[in-house]
């Protein structure tokens, strides 16, 4: 008997990854699933990279991929841009940990206000989770209100109170939080700017909005300029404060943000990822007097205590403060986004001639793919899916698609963090044309499998 289309490309990819898949075995007795990210989680078992330059990376067997999860969001450069290399060499021989303040921190924290405009004050952080916990400690200290408003989908880091509404099931509780936590988070859905007001009437003791500002998930479920600037009046007319998570978004849309894109400036911000030019590091910007609450002998007569190893360390300031340097002109920033686009437009034009049934979609330098369109697409790029709720793409990527296209996809020299990516400055014109022809290639091994002909493409 035959294999089926699935068994054949499962060892396919075995053969492929040999040395990946030994490696996962000893994994698994180390870590839980045998990964250290749940994203990086993968069936039958993920590929092991032993090193990365520019938009490439190349797997423990000498297979070179491309690379489209930009370390999670933070190469806004691709990997190992030699400044920053350098940079990080030079302060590794000066020393990793002073345990004390460094003249680096100040050029560090200097580049960020020059960015971005609403950060009066700044304190770092080793992450963008800690640096939106930090944001609520000091929103509900300033505001003496304990509550926050989020946006169901958007994800704020794994934090206990802003992990709850960021992945489906919408409606079931985060495993291992405590009731009193679940009750100081109110979930609504995105993009309802009436909800929004209607919500903060009926909710007196909620302090602070916080989200995404290009929508959930880095844009999976994307929201425009105009609902950002909405909820700002609303927050002002209400007496609340706004915080804009840019851990992603920061640096990346525009030189100063999507704050700086949009023209928007919230009461505080929250940055990471490309901030720290790929090692660990965030921070929390904004008001003086709302970030003072940090200081000692503050007017508020209270401090908020915040110690951390790792806050701002000298190697990933020297990290942070060259890629800084290099994006502050928009140049990076305007060339991933036109790379971005130009995959999106490549992807839905062979999504047409393949007659597959999907559709590429995003802005800036992001790019999804939604799988339950129904039809090959008849636009080029894509913002928003026509005739998709905020739901719809929330939900339509199930597991069985999501594994089988990436393993799809390896076998074809590409990398993509399930059906997304996010392009970089290092990618090239040349690497959208080899990802639509691997893209193409995945599909066919798993056609059938995943998808179906459409009937016809719509006039």
């Amino acid at each position: 008997m035959s294999d089926t289309p699935t068994d054949a490309l499962l060892n396919d990819y075995s053969r492929r990854f040999q040395r990946s898949q030994e490696l996962y075995a000893t994994a698994r007795t180390i870590f839980p699933n045998g990964v250290t990210h749940d994203a990086r989680y993968l069936e039958p078992f993920p590929p092991y990279v032993r090193e990365a330059r520019g938009a490439y990376k190349w797997t423990v067997e000498g297979h070179r991929l491309i690379d489209w999860w930009s370390g999670h969001g933070a190469l806004m450069l691709g990997h190992s841009p030699e400044p920053v290399v350098r940079a990080v060499q030079e302060q590794m021989e000066r020393g990793t940990h002073p345990g004390a303040s460094h003249e680096l921190e100040l050029r560090w924290g200097q580049l960020v206000q020059e960015l971005v405009p609403s950060a009066e004050r700044i304190r770092f952080t080793s992450s963008g989770t800690e640096a939106t916990m930090m944001a609520l400690r000091l929103a509900r200290m300033y505001t003496g209100r304990p509550r926050v408003l989020k946006f169901l989908g958007h994800f704020h880091g794994w934090n206990d109170f802003l992990i709850q509404g960021a992945d489906p099931p919408f409606d079931e509780p985060v495993p291992g939080l405590l009731d009193g936590v679940r009750e100081g988070v109110v979930c609504i859905p995105p993009g309802d700017l009436e909800l929004v007001e209607t919500t903060l009437r009926a909710n007196p003791d909620i302090g602070c909005v916080i989200l995404e500002p290009t929508g959930g998930h880095y844009g999976l479920i994307p929201c425009d300029a105009e609902f950002v600037r909405g909820l700002r009046r609303v927050t002002e007319r209400q007496g609340v404060l706004l915080i804009m998570d840019e851990v992603i978004t920061g640096f990346r849309v525009h030189p100063g943000g999507a704050q700086g894109r949009f023209g928007v400036k919230p009461d505080l911000s929250t940055f990471a990822k490309i901030l720290a030019g790929g090692l660990p590091g965030g921070c929390v910007a904004g008001r003086k007097e709302i970030v003072d609450l940090l200081a000692f002998g503050n007017a508020s007569g209270q401090k908020m205590p915040h110690p951390g190893t790792f806050n701002a360390n000298p190697l990933s300031a020297s990290a942070g403060i060259a890629t800084l340097e290099l994006v502050m002109d928009g140049r990076a920033q305007e060339h991933a986004n036109a790379i971005a686009a130009r995959l999106r437009i490549r992807l839905n034009r062979l999504f047409r001639d393949l007659r597959v049934p999907w559709v590429a979609y995003g802005a800036y330098s992001d790019f999804y793919l939604y799988p339950k369109y129904g039809v090959p697409p008849t636009g080029d790029d894509v913002r928003w899916p026509e005739g998709a709720t905020w739901l719809d793409l929330a939900t339509a990527v199930d597991r069985h698609t999501r594994f089988l296209f990436r393993v799809a996809c390896l076998m074809e020299g590409v990398d993509l963090p399930g059906l997304r990516g996010m392009a970089n400055a290092a990618h090239t014109e040349d690497d959208v044309e080899f990802t639509v022809a691997a893209v193409g290639a995945a599909l066919e091994r798993l056609r059938g499998v995943v998808w179906s002909p459409a009937a016809a493409v719509p006039s």
